[in-house]
């Protein structure tokens, strides 16, 4: 039988995942609204946003890094805390190429002459691609790997 108290761990930790999909959302919007007011961006505003989303990132992460760190020593599941390990790594790069996307757009939508901008942003979008078939496969595995003790 399964603990209360593990089960309750997979159950937030796949809550935590669902608030970080809730809140590339949010960042995706965000930006699309933030590039409507180009040419004079609103950049304030922009920037609360940015402010907001890296604090609810943050929020998930600490608390993803606690529940991996319980997973490993209290529940002694070194395979269930490995997975959220190369989650956070492969989240961190999505992040990362999420920032990347929306700067170059934003200097495609600048500079709408320059066909380089529609390149990078492909390339871009490809990796972005990549990254979420690996996030794929690791949550996967972790649900494999948790439904074996279910």
């Amino acid at each position: 039988m399964v603990p209360t108290e593990f089960k309750a761990l997979i159950q937030r930790f796949y809550q935590l995942q669902s608030e970080r999909v809730e809140t590339y959302q949010l960042f995706e919007e965000g930006h699309e609204a933030y590039l409507r007011t180009g040419p004079h961006y609103d950049f304030d505003h922009y920037r609360q946003l940015v402010h907001e989303i890296t604090q609810a990132f943050c929020g998930i992460s600490t608390e993803m890094l606690d529940i991996k760190g319980k997973l490993h020593h209290d529940f002694d599941r070194p395979a269930l805390s490995e997975h959220i390990e190369k989650l956070q790594s492969k989240e961190k790069q999505k992040l990362e190429l999420t920032a990347k996307l929306q700067l170059a757009r934003q200097r495609a939508q600048d500079h709408p002459e320059d066909e380089g901008c529609q390149e990078q942003i492909q390339e871009i979008k490809h990796e972005i691609i990549k990254n979420k078939e690996a996030l794929s496969e690791i949550m996967e595995d972790f649900n494999y790997d948790a439904e074996e003790f279910d």
